[in-house]
């Protein structure tokens, strides 16, 4: 009969609790140092990226000056790569308010090409920056490394390390894993530095007013807590628990259906196999997402012919979750980034970090200006940190000239997320084709200009007045 062994000598055992809680240890530390410091609230950085910079930091410094292994990088990849699937099967799941729904038929299409088209921009200059190195001064380079700007500066960390990881055990990107979470990292601190000088400069000009205070939103009212079709909430089964039951049992599906996926390609052929598999497999959050909107589906027909009397999906418990699964991937993320892997690809870094941060706010103020006239600022702020950052940086910066939430800006970056995920999905094709050979690059690189230009139509096209009516309706 073996035993387990329970002492700290059982690394498998304890590992996991260890890097657990040094994180949880770090966003605390991070918080009290965003509480504490004017400066750095000021500065608009979210807490998970101040928490991941330190991490990181702390890490290289223990690595470098005394020789010890601080964070396990396997572990850290792990959060990275399962924070963002389960973040957004967590979204997905939520169940639309009235507003939202509404808000859907107005503007939503074109803050989702607004969305996109900053993708292919990035895209086209990150693209740009490296078939220009690669045949110039760098012809080391990998020729392909441009796509992974919009994926760490438009999508963030987690699409970064799916991404990055791909190119680099797939397609022989050395560091692309690591250069793509360093773009993300960057991408963060755009949103803040960028941003908050841009904001000032709008002060200055007295186009807005600034606004020098955190502004919160903490009260939960009954009425946002619990759905009156809601399952009450004295079960016998907590209501935490069957949220997380529906997020695990939606991520369990969508690891069938990839591998179900995958194993059929594979069979079919053994190069397309090859080419889709890991692409698949890095992009599992949009399978999770679509698995979640139809499982949110059934529910609701379930509920609809009296199959089910409750609604089991409770919006803010689910936002919860989502927000705790992204603030873990957003600091793994960041503190898994190897700066070993980042020698000889420092240039290419800092050409497309300057290049992402300018033309995403230029391409943003050209847009912005035409589907948000009766609130541009708000629009344009909200939408150059989420496409710098994440949609929690978008919203940071809104508050300093929205502090209240009260134009439809911040409702525009959730309903625009769902449209730019369907306007998006040929970036999924893009991906794949764009390491394939140095044809295939510029291939790429021809398409994205051809459907930035489409996207521009989707996002400005219409007549003023049309538009006008639509900024009427969804302010009414």
């Amino acid at each position: 009969m073996t035993t387990v062994d329970y002492s700290a000598s059982n690394v498998a055992l304890w590992n996991a609790v260890v890097q657990m809680g040094i994180i949880a240890a770090t966003i605390l530390f991070a918080n009290l140092l965003r509480r504490r410091f004017k400066f750095i609230r000021m500065s608009m950085m979210p807490t998970a990226v101040l928490g991941g910079l330190i991490l990181l930091a702390v890490k290289v410094v223990m690595d470098k000056c005394f020789g010890v292994t601080f964070l396990n990088n396997i572990f850290l990849e792990k959060l990275t790569y399962h924070g963002i699937a389960i973040g957004f099967i967590a979204m997905s799941l939520r169940v639309p308010e009235k507003d939202e729904k509404q808000a859907m038929n107005h503007v939503g299409l074109r803050s989702g090409a607004t969305i996109v088209s900053s993708y292919m921009i990035q895209g086209i200059f990150g693209l740009t920056i490296s078939l220009g190195l690669a045949y110039t001064v760098m012809p080391s380079l990998f020729k392909a490394a441009g796509v992974l700007l919009p994926l760490g500066y438009g999508q963030g960390p987690g699409q970064a390390n799916n991404t990055g990881s791909v190119y680099q055990n797939d397609w022989g990107f050395a560091g692309g894993r690591s250069f793509g979470l360093a773009i993300a990292a960057a991408g963060y601190l755009s949103a803040c530095i960028v941003g908050v000088w841009y904001m000032n400069h709008l002060l200055r000009k007295g186009k807005i007013k600034k606004i020098d205070q955190e502004v919160s939103d903490g009260k939960v009212t009954v009425d946002r807590f619990q759905h009156r079709d809601e399952m009450p909430v004295a079960e016998s089964l907590d209501r935490l628990s069957i949220q997380f039951a529906l997020v695990l049992i939606v991520y369990l599906i969508t690891y069938l259906a990839t591998w179900g996926i995958t194993a059929g390609l594979s069979a079919i052929s053994e190069g397309l196999g090859k080419t889709l598999n890991g692409l698949l497999w890095g992009f599992n959050f949009m399978i999770g997402s679509g698995v979640a909107i139809g499982t949110r589906v059934l529910l609701k027909n379930l509920k609809k012919h009296r199959v089910m009397e409750k609604q089991y999906q409770n919006n803010y418990l689910l936002a919860r979750i989502s927000g705790l699964a992204f603030d873990i991937m957003i600091i793994a993320g960041i503190a898994s980034i190897d700066i070993e892997d980042l020698k000889g690809l420092w240039l290419p870094f800092a050409l497309m970090v300057i290049a992402g941060a300018t033309v995403t706010l230029f391409n943003l103020k050209y847009i912005c200006k035409r589907i948000y006239p009766t609130y541009y600022y708000e629009g344009l702020m909200s939408m150059y940190g989420m496409m710098t950052g994440t949609i929690s940086s978008g919203v940071l910066l809104l508050r300093e000239v929205d502090p209240q939430l009260e134009t439809p800006a911040a409702n525009n970056l959730v309903i625009g997320s769902s449209f730019a995920i369907l306007l998006g999905a040929p970036l999924l094709v893009l991906i794949g084709m764009a390491p394939k050979s140095a044809m295939m690059t510029w291939i790429t690189l021809g398409i994205m200009v051809a459907y930035y230009i489409l996207l521009l139509l989707i996002a400005c096209g219409g007549s003023k007045k049309r538009r006008a009516a639509v900024q009427e309706t969804t302010e009414a």
